[in-house]
């Protein structure tokens, strides 16, 4: 009688293997333990805070007197305005900036340098406070957008009032979203010109070889790979967008941040109204990191 076994021509499935612990494992995991424990022994001896959550939730989503949606929930409005209008700056700029780095013409190349190694060697704060300045006193006016942005007398439409917010900070949404930009778009100009560096040579020539132009190497052959690569890396750019917008709080730009420095001095609730900005500026990127996975894994099954 022939074994089963040897007329299966199934293929054998590999045995997932087992999780063990290894010393490092458990020694990471004992003092893990112990911290927690002594944490939860420091606070229950050391810790007097009389936590006011319903008070501190009140003031966070209670609307105004006027009938408005809450401070809060408008400071959280203006930081997903000023995420998104920063991200499509700084995508778009930071692009055309890696394409004249990695350009072989100097004119391009040196310009784009200049300006990647001035953003990304200047403290952040400085910058922003610098280039505020500049905005509000100079670009604006030399722009002809005077009129729109500080003498705006007249209604607007919902869709404005979505996208844009009240006529009145227009012109703090405007400076917000430029110098978030400019700073993000030097680290996206790098991500694209690391990402046009890692290309193999044969594919420009392979693209010369089938008679493309140069926009159409770098539209039917060039970019589907380089957006492959840097993908992950542009996510990440651009969920420290979303958290580099509290640092504009400091030009007085009533973002969450602003908002929420301002609930917190006046109603003296400092932990309780902190610890809810956290957990907003959380939501926020985890929802931007699993939208991203998300699309990652449809370009990659």
């Amino acid at each position: 009688m022939s074994n089963p076994d040897a007329l299966s021509t199934k293929p054998q499935q590999p045995r997932l293997q087992r999780w063990r612990l290894n010393t490092l494992d458990v020694v990471l995991l004992t003092l893990v333990a112990m911290l927690v424990v002594w944490l939860g022994y420091r606070s229950s001896i050391g810790i007097h805070y009389q936590w006011r959550w319903h008070e501190a939730f009140a003031l966070v989503f209670t609307p105004r007197a006027d009938g408005s949606l809450p401070y809060f929930v408008q400071g959280i409005l203006s930081t997903l305005r000023l995420s998104l209008w920063g991200m499509l700056l700084a995508l778009s700029l930071g692009t055309l900036l890696g394409l004249a780095k990695h350009s072989a013409i100097r004119a391009f190349a040196i310009p784009a340098n200049l300006f990647i190694q001035l953003v990304r060697n200047i403290p952040p704060l400085v910058f922003i406070f610098i280039f505020y300045f500049f905005v509000s006193n100079q670009l604006i006016p030399l722009l002809g957008l005077t009129e729109i942005l500080r003498e705006h007398s007249g209604s607007i439409n919902g869709i404005q009032s979505f996208l844009f917010g009240p006529s009145r900070l227009w012109e703090n949404l405007l400076s917000g979203v430029v110098c978030i930009g400019l700073l993000s778009s030097a680290y996206v100009a790098e991500i694209v010109r690391s990402g046009l560096a890692a290309i193999p040579k044969g594919q420009w020539e392979a693209g010369k070889t089938l008679g493309l132009s140069t926009w159409g190497q770098y539209k039917d052959v060039i970019a589907p790979q380089v957006l492959t690569m840097i993908s992950p890396a542009l996510a990440g750019q651009a969920i420290s967008l979303v958290k580099d917008t509290s640092i504009v709080s400091l030009i007085s730009i009533q973002e969450m941040t602003f908002v929420g420095t301002e609930i917190a001095n006046s109603s003296g609730l400092i932990f309780e109204i902190w610890l809810i900005v956290g957990l907003c500026y959380f939501i926020l990127c985890l929802s931007l990191s699993l939208l991203f996975k998300r699309l990652e894994s449809r370009h990659h099954p």
